[in-house]
């Protein structure tokens, strides 16, 4: 072999080992390379809440997150809790389940594949700790659905210390691995306590860690340490309970980012955040939940500059505050490109070297964003489809436009909007943007043509499952 031959070789030896130990993403699909994943997911946080969005409360450890990560500034969920989580789950639309309001019935079908079943079939250790809602009782809980260890509340939002739901058979919510359990403590330590202990039992297999806490939905009453760090010029006693309970949040978001560096597990781990659905002004001690004390009058959630909150289907209902961090996976960043909570089945299955084949499982409704988030590579253009509370509401984004459908009692009324040019949603074109009108009605009723196609039937009388139905809208 000649000298000009060995230099070569050697000359793309060198190139290639400095690829890989230059790329922020680690290579090949053994246990220690492919990364662990905690997904965060505040619950009623809204896009004005967080420090990084100019909020009152104090978020340094979010901030933090924003400031090494990539904040994607147009990431959508749905309007109400339950639904986001099933499209998180999912990677489907949650109205293919006929899921559009918070459902303590099984919301999806047993047989359905979810994120955690695929990861933990893939050898990942699986678990969530937290906040379920996709069917209250034990029989319909995470453990089902490819959680190898699950707890916190099968319902929806609890009492915060004594960890109740609503008055009613789904009270009694908290629980560990399918037994309902009681426990003593505020619910943001709880979770936290337990998240950070099964980060430290975690070994050579890669791990899923889904967390979504209750904060902060109502009803708030936080510790005084808490309520101490809040200004003392803020004299509204809710508003106080609700800054309290996003910096206990972010003090909880924290702990977890130590756990994973006191256990050498951040180097090679993924953290996203985000919430659930925009900010709610709903009336904070809702006594239908066990009564704890918790200060009277309206939150305070803060979705400005947006339009509109918890609910809806303008920016203020479905934008929310989102970060995926990882400075060994991406280069700090604001990406301002349209993206939505059903992406993230197909995008973390590819950083786990799962194989979910998009353009064969027409299922899928989420985009894979791995190459966006890594590469910067543009999307393909797509619709972003939304259906609101009982369908009352739909939207659909596309590029610079969206639709927005209302039902009335006599027809469907429209409203369209260029969100480059009016983000707060101010100026409606309906009238007066005919053709575009007319190219978005027609997508709206080509993505929705497929609600329901998923509907999971209840006996509710036995709350067993009766069958699995195929449904026209």
């Amino acid at each position: 072999m000649s000298r000009v031959d060995v230099s070569g070789m050697l000359l793309r030896l060198i190139c290639i080992i400095a690829v890989w130990t230059l790329s922020p993403v680690y290579a090949g699909a053994d246990e220690t390379s492919r990364p662990n994943i905690v997904l965060i997911m505040a619950d009623d946080l809204g896009w004005g809440d967080v420090g990084f969005h100019g909020g009152k409360a104090l978020t340094p450890n979010l901030d933090r997150l924003a400031k090494e990560g990539v904040e994607l500034s147009q990431h959508y969920v749905a309007p109400v809790c339950s639904p986001t989580r099933t499209g998180l789950l999912t990677g489907r639309y949650w109205s293919r389940f006929g899921v559009t309001t918070p459902t303590n019935t099984l919301a999806i079908p047993y047989s359905t594949e979810t994120l955690s079943s695929l990861l933990a079939d893939a050898g990942y250790d699986t678990c969530l700790v937290g906040k379920w809602h996709l069917g209250s009782l034990p029989k319909w809980g995470p453990n089902h659905f490819g959680f190898q260890h699950s707890y916190g509340s099968l319902a929806g939002g609890v009492s915060p210390w004594s960890h109740g739901y609503k008055e009613g058979p789904y009270r009694p919510t908290w629980h560990r691995n399918q037994t309902l359990i009681e426990q003593q403590g505020h619910v943001t330590d709880l979770l936290t306590a337990e998240a950070i202990e099964w980060i430290g039992k975690r070994e050579e297999n890669p791990f899923f860690l889904y967390l979504p806490y209750t904060a902060v939905h109502l009803p708030l009453r936080e510790p005084d340490s808490w309520l101490n760090r809040v200004p003392s010029g803020i004299s509204d006693q809710v508003e106080r309970h609700y800054l309290a309970s996003i910096m206990h949040l972010d003090d909880a978001v924290g702990q977890v980012l130590d756990a994973l560096a006191d256990h050498q597990k951040i180097d090679r781990t993924i953290v996203v955040f985000t919430s659930d659905n925009g900010g709610s002004t709903a009336e904070n001690n809702d006594l239908r939940y066990p009564d704890d004390g918790c200060p009277n009058g309206r939150l305070p959630g803060r979705n400005l500059p947006l339009r509109g909150q918890k609910g809806d289907v303008y920016e203020g209902g479905i934008r929310v505050p989102t970060v995926v961090w990882g400075p060994h996976f991406f280069v700090p960043r604001i990406e301002s490109t349209p993206v939505q909570i059903v992406d993230w089945l197909p995008t973390l299955c590819h950083f786990a070297d799962v194989d979910v084949d998009l353009k064969s499982n027409s299922s899928l409704d989420g985009s894979d964003l791995h190459d966006l988030l890594v590469e910067q590579k543009p999307l393909e253009p797509r619709v972003l489809y939304t259906a609101g509370p009982n369908w009352r509401s739909r939207a659909i984004r596309y590029g610079r436009w969206k639709l927005i459908q209302h039902k009335t009692s006599k027809m469907p009324t429209s409203e369209l909007y260029d969100l480059e040019s009016d983000p707060r949603e101010t100026n409606n074109l309906a009238g007066t943007q005919g053709e575009i009108l007319k190219q978005m009605q027609q997508r709206l009723i080509d993505v929705s043509s497929r609600d329901r196609e998923s509907v999971v039937t209840i006996d509710r009388e036995t709350g067993s499952r009766v069958e699995e139905s195929k449904v026209a809208p």
